[in-house]
């Protein structure tokens, strides 16, 4: 062949690999482009007015605030995928309240209401989807494991509590679906203005939920807590959550029973062993009504300081009781032994709950509480919560406190 047609149809190959070239990396990113322009933005507005009476305080609380929750999900580009949201907490009409963790010093007058207004970086994150059953994320988001009574987001508060580190969720495990994180650092419900708004960890999450049966599950865990700005949180957790259901007279009986154990790792202060217990059973009607027993124990010691069972990273709100007289494990322990009742007709649902709680070590007798709530749903964006929880103290640790709340949610 002539050297210049030769010369030719190489610089013809040339120019066309190069165009290919060029081409394929415009396609990466029209590609990339693509999935973060052809994502879903959702916004979310929630009111809330609390009312807090408590014994020893002159003062009552009246809080009256707003969340505006702002996020977006990407599209997916290569099995990548990412997440962001944005929350602002503003104090509005009444701002009688102590928000907390030194958050407002100049109202210590006041009771806690724990919503203190700010901005926040609530969750930032990327997932990989490694194949149909496994997902690995990268960054800040929100952890709840079970039904929150260990690791939970705190979604009540209008400041949420999420966790920075590393993901997993994996089902390639037969009728397994197993969850891993590793957490460098919990952002609490106080934010950033607070000293304790942030949490530096070293902690490692362990939960594996197994299919016994179509109704019946089985999920041990193991909870490693390594804090660094809270020795006392630093525990070791290992327990099962056993649940299912079991039909009776045209409805069921949904059933839980749970055993877990503590010690003391890390830098934890004080050398200490405690178990926890959980019994439930809920009653549930064709005709919408539900009747529920249970009775939860927190190990304690009468003789030894700081030795009680604890959840540092619980969504505590969600157990013994709504008035949060118990936020912390009293030295000696708690049992609780509570009814429920919930109906549901229309668009509303009902609830009240009756609890009981003493000292798990020893006999003294913490006090006793009511909680009722009714919620309605308006529509399908919108929502409205009643609530109350009155808590009568039958110890001198406690005091008696009434708690209210009004709060309308609005989803776009």
């Amino acid at each position: 062949m002539p050297r210049k047609k030769t010369a030719l149809i190489l610089g013809l190959l040339a120019c066309n690999a190069g165009l290919a070239i060029d081409a394929s990396a415009e396609d990466e990113q029209q590609g990339m482009a693509d999935a973060l322009t052809s994502g879903k933005a959702h916004v979310n507005l929630r009111y809330r007015y609390e009312h807090v009476a408590q014994d020893n305080f002159v003062e009552n609380a009246d809080a009256s605030t707003l969340r505006f929750r702002l996020n977006y999900a990407t599209g997916s580009w290569k099995h990548w995928s990412g997440f962001g949201e944005f929350d602002y907490i503003g104090e509005i009409f009444i701002d009688d309240f102590n928000s907390g963790a030194g958050t407002s010093p100049d109202r210590t007058q006041y009771p806690v209401v724990a919503d203190p207004e700010g901005a926040d970086l609530n969750q930032l994150y990327l997932d990989y989807q490694a194949g149909e059953t496994t997902r690995l994320r990268f960054g800040r988001e929100r952890i709840n494991l079970d039904n929150q009574r260990f690791v939970g987001g705190v979604g009540w508060r209008q400041n949420e509590q999420t966790y920075d580190g590393f993901g997993l969720t994996s089902k390639s495990l037969p009728k397994t679906e197993l969850t891993y994180h590793y957490v460098t650092q919990v952002n609490r419900i106080y934010g950033e203005r607070s000293a304790t708004g942030k949490d530096d960890q070293n902690s490692h999450l362990l939960n594996a939920k197994i299919a016994l049966s179509d109704s019946w599950s089985l999920t041990p865990y193991a909870y490693y807590i390594d804090s660094d700005d809270t020795p006392a949180a630093s525990t070791m957790t290992a327990g099962a959550r056993a649940a299912g259901n079991v039909a009776v007279g045209g409805g069921s009986i949904a059933l839980v029973a749970e055993y877990a154990t503590q010690s003391d790792t890390a830098n934890a202060p004080v050398d200490f062993r405690a178990d926890f217990y959980l019994v439930d059973a809920m009653w549930v009607m064709k005709n919408g009504l539900s009747l529920g027993i249970a009775f939860e124990s927190l190990g304690g010691d009468d003789n030894v300081t700081g030795a009680a069972f604890r959840t540092p990273l619980a969504t505590l709100h969600l157990f013994q009781g709504w008035a949060d007289q118990f936020l912390t494990t009293p030295d000696t322990g708690i049992d609780d032994v509570y009814a429920t009742i919930k109906y549901g007709f229309a668009k509303w649902n009902l609830q009240a709950t009756w609890h009981d709680f003493s000292a798990q070590a020893g006999s003294e007798s913490w006090g006793t509480e009511f909680d009722f709530s009714a919620v309605r749903s308006l529509g399908e964006r919108y929502s409205v919560l009643l609530k109350g929880a009155l808590f009568s103290a039958d110890s001198s640790s406690y005091v008696d406190v009434s708690k209210y709340w009004l709060m309308l949610t609005a989803d776009f």
